[in-house]
């Protein structure tokens, strides 16, 4: 099964991440987005970090242009039709990414594989609702894609060997390692490391420490290269409170309970770094502690 053509849906904070890396790799990218503002904002992001990989001389200008000359983007979802691969990165809520596999299915080849970007959501009951989930796996990258060098795998109960070789071999290709992971709430990454942000966060509630006191002790106690909060805020606080409830309800356990605190911060729409508010104020020159 081989992949050259690949759809990218989203083109959001982690859909041009996934474009780009995958551009540079040599793979012929479509990407799709219901907003034509979102794709040329994503284009602009695309070309401005890789003008920032040449001047590091990670890559060469005419590896760029030739990049970028492999990424082509449409507004309509069935233009995707035609791909090898389609990597579903939209929004972290369930009903969407359906929404988009079901509009999807009656366009695609029968030798398509169908992916999802999900931090948290069962890869086996999306595979269920589309027409092959024997063809359908999560492929979940870290954020921000073009540098961090993880990428979990994430086989449904009917992923077949050879859909997972065919992503393995992707991942190899675009120079990341693969993590394959079983289909368990939130997977590797997010179940280790969501619990530890919540309780940070529990930690602000009750007083124990103040927002910049948490994170210099994780910074320089634990080696952190960022403090917890400070990187709840770089994921968004409603990403976060998403996937402690997808724990939450997926596991039974009350450990997984979402702090009140984050939930309040997400009410107001303090969602950190993207709405310029949340555990830090950001609309200054240097972001400022909101406790």
């Amino acid at each position: 099964m081989q992949v050259e053509r690949v759809g990218v849906v989203g083109a959001g904070q982690m859909g041009n991440g996934i474009a780009h890396v995958l551009a540079l790799a040599e793979y012929d990218v479509l990407m799709t987005d219901i907003s034509a503002d979102a794709l040329t904002a994503a284009l602009a992001l695309i070309d401005k970090n890789m003008t920032r990989q040449v001047s590091k001389g990670a890559i060469s200008e005419a590896q760029k242009a030739t990049a970028l000359g492999r990424i082509k983007t449409t507004q309509t979802l069935s233009d995707l039709g035609q791909t090898d691969l389609v990597i579903e990165a939209a929004t972290e809520r369930e009903t969407i990414k359906q929404a988009i596999f079901e509009d999807l299915l009656p366009h695609l080849k029968p030798t398509t594989i169908l992916t999802s970007n999900t931090s948290s959501i069962s890869i086996t009951r999306l595979a269920s609702r589309t027409d092959r989930p024997e063809k359908f796996m999560g492929f979940h990258f870290m954020n921000p894609v073009p540098i961090m060098q993880l990428v979990e795998l994430i086989r449904g109960i009917a992923t077949d060997d050879e859909t997972f070789s065919a992503c393995y071999e992707v991942v190899e290709r675009i120079g990341k390692t693969a993590a394959a992971a079983e289909d368990f709430p939130a997977f590797i990454v997010n179940r280790i490391l969501m619990p530890m942000i919540n309780e940070a966060i529990y930690t602000l509630y009750e007083g124990v420490g103040s927002v910049r006191s948490i994170d210099t002790s994780l910074k320089l106690g634990a080696n952190h290269p960022m403090g917890p909060l400070e990187l709840a805020d770089f994921i968004g606080l409603d990403t976060c409170l998403a996937i402690m409830n997808v724990l939450h309800e997926g596991l039974a356990d009350t450990k997984y309970r979402p702090c009140p605190l984050l939930t309040k911060y997400v009410e107001a729409g303090w969602l950190g770094r993207k709405t310029k508010r949340g555990f830090y104020d950001y609309r200054g020159e240097t972001p400022v502690p909101t406790r």
